[in-house]
């Protein structure tokens, strides 16, 4: 068993290291030990995990999955030796987090830099993007994600909710009235976000029931920015997540309509693998984004002041 973990430790140190030789100078052994056991290594799993040239290192699909996995025992087994008296709470080492692009820029990021100059001992590699990522493939210890969670295996941290909002420039709603309905939308420009609405209609909620509106428009991106950009602009409306707009409404370049008709707040959730041998600095992360964000997001789903939440009509 300690040559099996010997020889792990081997494996993932030559693929992060990016070389045989590299990893042979960490561990203080010599080239052909280092070649050897990674030889050992393939014929005992009964795969190849690397493809070696003499100028670079090409894992195989086997060698990313067999590194991920071995990445992740190392760190337990870390953080198991370093969890006796104090050490355990001490967080150090790399945290890495992944969440959607726009709201890991404004939310999530302050707060990780925050958490690393806060905690010298931890690194981070913050991947922002908006598809879900794989935590067991992609080896992420966190990842915040927006909506409304399937059930898996993962663990969720909420963190708070994000409105769903249909705004307009003020001299776009000078120009076409203000819609007082959601049925209203017939006749005014709508400018669609396919990552947020993929189909023609935008949803509601009307005396505690969901409502579907169709709506048409001169313009339909598959990212937030141009739509936006056109509702400021006053080419119509724009249905958008709270904080997609946040800036443009506190500045008064749009403004928040249908208030009374928003659907259900979307929640976002901190995700991560397991309770089980959490590592101290992914466990402090977890605090620190749910200190932190709860308050931020509550700032922007709450209704503009004067106007309430849907009530029964």
């Amino acid at each position: 068993m300690l040559d099996r973990f010997n020889a792990m430790q081997t494996y993932v140190r030559v693929v992060e290291g990016g070389s045989l030789s590299a990893a042979a100078r960490q561990q203080g052994r010599s080239l052909a030990a280092v070649s050897r056991a990674i030889s050992e290594l393939e014929q005992r799993l009964g795969v190849r995990l690397l493809h070696r040239s003499t100028r670079r290192l090409v894992l195989t699909e086997a060698g990313l999955a067999y590194h991920d996995a071995a990445r992740r025992i190392l760190a337990e087994v870390e953080e198991t030796e370093s969890g006796i008296g104090a050490e355990r709470t001490m967080p150090r080492g790399l945290l890495t987090v992944t969440a959607p692009l726009l709201f890991g820029r404004m939310h999530v990021a302050p707060v990780l830099t925050g958490y690393l100059a806060a905690n010298g001992g931890v690194t981070a590699q913050l991947t922002l993007t908006d598809r879900n990522v794989n935590l067991v493939e992609e080896g992420i210890d966190v990842a915040v994600r927006i909506g409304r969670l399937p059930d898996s295996s993962l663990v969720a941290r909420p963190l708070g909710e994000i409105a769903q909002v249909v705004c307009a420039s003020p001299a776009y709603l000078m120009r076409h009235g203000t819609p007082a309905t959601p049925e209203a939308l017939a006749s005014h420009a709508c400018l669609r976000i396919a990552s947020l609405n993929p189909g023609r209609d935008w949803a509601f909620r009307r005396g505690g029931r969901d409502l579907r509106v169709a709506v048409a428009g001169p313009l339909a991106c598959n990212v937030v920015e141009p739509a936006v950009d056109a509702a400021i602009a006053g080419h119509g409306l724009v249905r958008a997540l709270s904080y997609q707009v946040a800036a443009p409404l506190a500045a008064g370049a749009l403004v928040r309509v249908l208030v009374a008709f928003e659907p259900e707040p979307l929640p976002v959730a901190a995700v991560y693998l397991s309770p089980r041998l959490l590592a101290a600095r992914v466990r402090g992360f977890l605090d620190a984004l749910a200190a932190a964000l709860p308050s931020q997001l509550a700032m922007g789903t709450a209704p503009p002041k004067g106007r309430g939440r849907p009530g029964k009509r």
